[in-house]
């Protein structure tokens, strides 16, 4: 029978077998796993390090002419016109949806112009005039575009429904005499996911009608 050898602490190997003993297998775990063990603390410092707040312009004094009256805003440049209206007016008519300037829940108008508040910074509207749904009632009476959607119930959860009455709000006061294909195309930057087109359309032209006198094709 060979020889059973014992190791440095004592304990036993196996007879005729070579290598670690289990004691020696997981001291080695012991060691690799304090090596490993430090590698978190590396992370940790380089992720301290990106996380450090970026340093850039701090906020400036910023006065917007919104439905016939100045607010000035101390804000950053980086602010949009929605955040500014949203956050710091608390005008919350015009929603933040998909914040990409795709569905146009968030269109305001704009020296005129029907335009996505969400892509189009509070810096760049100073000057100009900027309405927003909540300017269009201001003596609590319906404007003919809103309470066209009304008639037409063109509107179910409510959320594109802003933006859709400014955007039609716009295209009529450009288009007093509109066809429905031009409706259809001057309309086609706002998007509804309950498929109240149709409503919406017809609401158009009956807006259309009733501000301007106008006759629908």
């Amino acid at each position: 029978m060979s020889k059973i050898d014992s190791d440095s602490h004592g304990k036993n190997k196996q007879p005729g077998k070579k290598g670690f003993s289990r004691r020696s297998f997981l001291g080695g775990l012991g060691i690799g796993g304090g090596a490993v063990a430090t590698l978190p603390t590396g992370l940790l410092v380089e992720s301290q390090a990106a996380a450090a707040p970026a340093m850039g312009p701090g906020p400036i004094p910023v006065a917007l002419r919104i439905n016939g009256k100045v607010h000035n805003l101390n804000i950053e440049p980086r602010v949009t016109l929605l955040d500014a209206l949203r956050n710091h007016l608390d005008m919350t008519g015009a929603k933040k949806v998909c914040d990409r300037a795709t569905c146009g829940a968030c269109t305001v108008i704009v020296a005129g112009r029907p335009v996505y508040s969400c892509s189009m910074l509070a810096v760049e509207a100073q000057g100009k005039d900027i309405q927003t749904i909540e300017g269009l009632a201001p003596s609590g009476k319906l404007h003919p575009v809103s309470a066209a959607f009304v008639e037409n119930d063109a509107q179910q959860c409510g959320f594109c429904t802003p933006g859709f009455v400014m955007a039609v709000k716009a295209f009529v006061d450009r288009h007093p005499n509109p066809t429905m294909d031009q409706v259809k195309k001057g309309l086609g930057g706002n998007l509804c996911r309950c498929g109240t087109y149709i409503g919406v359309r017809q609401a158009a032209l009956d807006a259309a009608r009733q501000m301007k006198g106008g006759k629908n094709a």
